[in-house]
């Protein structure tokens, strides 16, 4: 068999800047500085700074960010949060940890971003947010749900987790809501040494509150203004992730190279590719193509020493832990289909030519039995 192209190489990245994390991680543990600290507060200010936002407040992940943009917005029980049921769990968690609803609007079949023209026809008197998702780092076509938030007062949360670096009309995501939150997972583009996330915002009440939320709800040691959280960034994260962001746009135009590559090569051949909508550039987190025998085409895949993995085969609104929501097969149908038919690629800043050239000779060796 020739050589295996791994579905994500995460060593090869870290070989690339190896001495430095070192460097950062011995400085990290020689000053004993495990929970917050200096290098998690740089990066803070450094992450801001390269998104074009006033503040950034770092969580031990985006999950927890996502919980306390919720609860800074003021989102609680009996309230509705409109996001997509196509993405990964964690994004429906935040609306159900403040005890409000999520309410779900079909993906675009061309983006798999929540779809503009559904939106507003989902807004009720109970909805007090609209959270969608930049999916796989593609932006979600942010002018017409921006017009529609305004017309209805209803902040926008920006679910910015797979789309680091991303840009909409030349401007970076992340800066458009009124919060946003990102994931620092280690496959993520930028991603820690572990568990990360942040919220960043333009709104210096919001990272007040927030700083005091992921820190047990005080502002001054053992004294607490409300009930708070331990969502806390630890030290060794910061420092990785401050090593890490100097190299995050020389890696998104290498992810952006390998799936312009795929683009080339995949051209003609039975599957959907991926679409960079009109005014966006994405991050290419995850470069998804879709086929009505995705399963089979995995399988193949898989037996030729080409990883790959489904992204997401599971709508949220048909899992069982949202089985109290009442929804059915067929309610959203256009993510149905794209659930039975997504299947990620490798696509990473270390992948070569050769592994890409291989990829797509083993997709085409599918198509050709």
């Amino acid at each position: 068999m020739a050589d295996k192209v791994p579905y994500l190489d995460l060593p090869a990245q870290i070989r690339s800047v190896r001495k430095e994390l070192d460097a950062a991680i011995a400085r990290n543990l020689d000053a004993c500085s495990f929970c917050l600290g200096p290098d998690v507060l740089q990066f803070e200010k450094d992450f801001a700074r390269f998104i074009g936002a006033e503040h950034c407040v770092a969580f031990n992940s985006g999950t927890s960010a996502l919980h306390i943009a919720l609860m800074l917005l003021g989102v609680g029980p009996g309230d509705e949060v409109v996001t997509t049921p196509f993405t990964f769990v964690a994004t429906s968690w935040a609306i159900s940890y403040v005890g409000a609803t999520p309410v779900y609007v079909d993906v675009d079949e061309a983006t798999m971003n929540l779809d503009p023209k559904l939106l507003e026809r989902a807004i009720t008197p109970k909805t007090r947010a609209v959270m969608p998702v930049h999916l796989y780092g593609q932006p979600f076509d942010l002018d017409p749900i921006l017009a529609i938030c305004k017309k209805h007062k209803l902040p926008l949360v920006e679910d910015t987790a797979q789309a680091h670096a991303a840009r909409y009309k030349g401007r970076i995501v992340g800066t458009f809501g009124e919060i946003s939150c990102f994931s620092f997972y280690p496959g993520k583009n930028l991603g820690a040494a572990g568990e990360g996330g942040a919220l960043v915002t333009n709104n210096a009440e919001f990272a007040k509150r927030a700083r005091s939320l992921r820190e047990h709800g005080s502002t001054v040691r053992y004294y607490h203004d409300e009930v708070g959280f331990n969502y806390r960034m630890e030290g060794i994260q910061g420092a990785v992730l401050g090593v890490k962001l100097p190299h995050l746009q020389k890696w998104t135009d290498e992810r952006r190279r390998v799936a312009h590559r795929y683009h080339e090569l995949l051209k003609g051949t039975p599957l959907q590719l991926p679409l960079e909508a009109a005014g966006c550039e994405s991050a290419y987190h995850l470069y998804v193509v879709r086929h009505p025998q995705r399963d089979k085409l995995k399988e193949h895949l898989d037996a030729n020493g080409v990883g790959c993995a489904l992204h997401y085969p599971v709508p949220l609104h048909l899992q069982k832990c949202y089985a109290n929501l009442g929804y059915q097969p067929g309610a959203f149908p256009v993510s149905e289909k794209a659930a039975r038919e997504c299947l990620s690629l490798p696509i990473y800043p270390e992948l070569t030519d050769t592994q890409i050239l291989r990829v797509v000779e083993v997709i085409r060796d599918f198509f050709r039995q």
